[in-house]
């Protein structure tokens, strides 16, 4: 989310954030910093952190500077993203400044939200932990009791907190949690959390991660892409969200690595399962391959996720095959995948003579499935490989394989020409 709308939950919960309103023109800013009545910060509005370092918040006093700030952050790049609107926002005046956040720790020893706070504010989290982890207090949340003022002292008090402030501290920690229960978030930081000369407390900023799968459910936040990335979605990203918006029978994640394609090495590689996935796209690199995205369609998804997935895949300009390597053998009915992907090679591939294909599947009706692709995909004037369980460690070989048929076709193409 950005922040003007991490913001918003954060008021929604009963934080306190500073005054400020959203602006795509210049003379919306100028109107907004007017109705604040006074200094103002011009913040680029980017899914990225570490704006203030790469020049997108400007500080501006006047109307003529809040104008050339914003006519300078609109349609500029921060860290590869295009701004498009800025928040202008009251510019505090700043006494001490610390950190706050609610992060989903998924590991076998936690598995659960854990809360933490440092007096160190402004700076990433993990530069505190390494350089001066004193200064960080963290406890695990228990989902069932929530968070209880205590739990917010306790946290508090291990790092010297002054006790004029530990109360009104503590009534902030405990709505930021119950934002971040509101709304299903993985992550929720404020950073930094601070406090003004005359005492006041305010969220400065704010980073929030919703999960995915709660997205659908909160249609209020008018998020159109959940998932936090460090470049900006394409719109083939965005169609393969669309697939997975309206259907969670399994999953269906695509991200488009190279949006634009100028080498002839490039793969479309669609995987089945983290781990195993991982595993074929290391060795297609290995080998001297590419990948244009990185997809997944595991969890038992049907055979309209897979045929969409698989035709986003394969509509990406200048790719020179297509990899499908779950390499495991997976516990999903597999002849969803066999009659997806033989719908789209159908539609996508019946012109494209020698495009290389390679196939892994494993898993439950393996046979079956592999019975539909070698039917359905027998009369097409593809180069085609097929490979089942027997296969699932052989990801090197299969690498070889497909370097040897992307080879094959790229010298055909050029022979063409």
């Amino acid at each position: 989310m950005l922040e003007y709308q991490g913001k918003a939950l954060l008021r929604n919960a009963g934080v306190p954030v500073p005054k400020a309103g959203l602006a795509s023109t210049a003379e919306e800013a100028v109107r907004i910093a007017d109705q604040i009545g006074g200094p103002v910060a011009v913040k680029a509005q980017v899914w990225t952190g570490g704006r203030y370092k790469a020049g997108g918040i400007r500080f501006a006093a006047r109307a003529e500077e809040v104008q050339e700030a914003t006519r300078a952050l609109l349609g500029s790049q921060v860290k590869g993203f295009s701004v498009e609107s800025v928040l202008v926002e009251e510019k505090l005046d700043i006494e001490k400044e610390y950190y706050l956040g609610v992060i989903v720790d998924d590991s076998h020893k936690t598995k659960a939200p854990v809360l933490v706070f440092s007096t160190e504010g402004g700076i990433d989290i993990e530069e505190i932990a390494s350089k001066t982890p004193e200064k960080i207090s963290q406890i695990k949340i228990d989902v069932l009791r929530g968070v209880r003022s205590y739990d917010a002292y306790n946290l508090m008090l291990k790092l010297g907190i002054p006790a004029s402030i530990l109360q009104p501290l503590g009534e902030v920690v405990r709505q930021v949690y119950e934002a971040f229960r509101r709304y299903e978030a993985r992550v929720l930081e404020v950073n930094p959390l601070v406090i003004t000369r005359d005492g006041r407390i305010f969220a400065a900023d704010c980073r929030v991660t919703i999960d995915d799968s709660a997205v659908p459910r909160h249609p209020e936040l008018g998020i159109v892409f959940p998932r936090e990335t460090d470049k900006p979605p394409t719109k083939l990203d965005r169609a393969a969200w669309k697939v997975e918006e309206g259907d969670y029978r399994g999953v269906a994640y695509f991200l488009q690595v190279a949006p634009e394609i100028k080498e002839s090495v490039y793969v479309g590689f669609h995987g089945i399962g983290g781990g195993g996935a991982l595993l074929a796209a290391d060795a297609l690199l290995r080998h001297g391959l590419k990948i244009a995205n990185y997809a997944d369609t595991s969890g038992n998804p049907t055979a309209a996720k897979v045929y969409r997935i698989a035709k986003i895949i394969l509509s990406q300009p200048g790719i020179k095959g297509y990899f499908l390597g779950g390499a495991c053998i997976a516990s999903q009915e597999q002849w969803h995948h066999a009659h997806g992907i033989v719908k789209a090679f159908r539609e996508e591939l019946k012109d494209k003579q020698g495009f290389p294909v390679m196939v892994l599947l494993a898993g439950n009706k393996e046979e079956e499935a592999l019975e539909i692709i070698r039917k359905g995909l027998g009369d097409l004037p593809i180069r085609f490989e097929l490979y089942g369980r027997d296969h699932v460690y052989s990801v090197d070989y299969l690498a070889e394989r497909m370097k040897a048929l992307v080879d094959e076709y790229t010298r055909s193409v050029k022979a063409e020409v």
